[in-house]
């Protein structure tokens, strides 16, 4: 059951709790407003993208943050904050 519940180092529960957290963190830089089922959406796909894009520039997150936590929320929220604008510019706002 253990190995059903873990996402990589991040549990189930964790990529959760970072998925709400970074998405209430974009819309609070970008702006709007978001719900908690929103924000959860934006900010699981703003981690895939901010994953990417780290990993693209060659950054090793493993080597800059010791504690899971902290470094997937700032990645995270950075990769929602990039979706969110996306999106803005595709809206025309």
């Amino acid at each position: 059951m253990d190995k059903v519940m873990q996402l990589g180092d991040v549990h189930f529960w964790g990529t959760i709790i970072i998925g709400i957290l970074a998405g209430w963190l974009a819309h609070r830089v970008i702006g709007g407003r978001g719900g908690l089922i929103w924000n959860l959406i934006v900010g699981l796909v703003g981690s895939w993208i901010g994953f990417f894009v780290a990993g693209a520039a060659g950054v090793q997150l493993n080597q800059i943050f010791h504690g899971w936590f902290v470094g997937n929320l700032l990645v995270s929220a950075a990769g929602a904050i990039i979706l969110l604008g996306i999106l803005r510019v595709l809206r025309g706002r």
